[in-house]
């Protein structure tokens, strides 16, 4: 006697698996996006050597003339903690770039899984990724004399709001990726917002800016985040609204970077 065995597809044989396995995609392709950081560490050591070399920079040649009691580099490290975060993410745009151009989409759809998890795993691994070199930078800061002066609950509300500002930056560069046409122009789109950092509370007081400029800097989203790490870092307290402001601004970027990812994603993965 011979038994009938049912004839399923692959994507029916396979659906239930994913179903009760929702996140197996995304655990597979951030394992992806690690291996291939821990495979090019040029990444990350530019994350971390770039912002310390900028930090060096304005402690010890413009220091001395912006604050002449040696203690600027208090008011500066809080500023290179974003802009290190900022460089760390701003590579995900190319690696976005660089999968969408290089035909590996066109293989996962083949495959019964959710491509975007693709941009998932670059996020995530971005995120870990630039928290080490924050604490790389933080922990050179202290070597050339920051002295922090945060509490347990200070440290913990700088972890979280970094944390949420390298995911926020990494959505956005993800999204710039996705919408560059090649992994070069990619790079280009990114370095603009590098440009963000200098003009913002990050490196001076913003009441020493032209009227004009000091506008800009006191309305755009770094300075409520910077002078809220500041404030935590440094035990200062935080200065009216800004921890509210900071948030604000996160939660909007995020969303934004998100939809757009996303739309980018469905509309560039569909031609395919």
């Amino acid at each position: 006697m011979t038994a009938t065995l049912p004839i399923t597809t692959g994507l029916a044989a396979t659906s239930p698996r994913v179903r009760q396995r929702p996140l197996t995609e995304e655990a597979v392709f951030i394992r992806r996006s690690i291996i291939h950081s821990l495979r090019t560490p040029d990444q990350l050591i530019m994350a971390i050597v770039l912002p310390t070399i900028l930090m060096l920079l304005f402690t010890y040649v413009f220091g001395g003339a912006i604050q002449s009691d040696g203690g600027y580099v208090d008011y500066v490290v809080p500023g290179i903690i974003l802009l290190c975060a900022g460089y760390g993410a701003a590579s995900t745009a190319v690696d976005v770039a660089n999968d969408m151009t290089a035909g590996i989409i066109d293989r996962f759809r083949t495959m019964p899984m959710r491509a975007s998890a693709v941009i998932t795993g670059h996020v995530v691994a971005s995120l870990l990724r630039n928290l080490v070199a924050t604490a790389v930078v933080i922990g050179v800061g202290i070597a050339v004399g920051f002295r922090p002066e945060a509490s347990l609950g200070g440290w913990i509300g700088v972890a979280g709001l970094v944390a949420l500002y390298i995911l926020v930056i990494t959505f956005l560069f993800a999204a710039i990726g996705l919408a560059a046409s090649s992994p070069d122009s990619a790079n280009g789109y990114g370095f603009i917002l590098m440009f963000l950092p200098y003009v913002s509370s990050a490196f001076v007081p913003v009441d020493t800016m032209p009227t004009w400029l000091r506008w800009i800097a006191e309305h755009q989203p770094l300075t409520p985040i910077i002078e809220t790490i500041r404030g935590l870092l440094l035990g200062t307290g935080i200065h009216g609204t800004d921890s509210w402001w900071a948030l604000g601004w996160c939660a909007l970027i995020l969303a934004a970077g998100v939809v757009w990812s996303g739309w980018l994603f469905r509309r560039k993965a569909g031609r395919r």
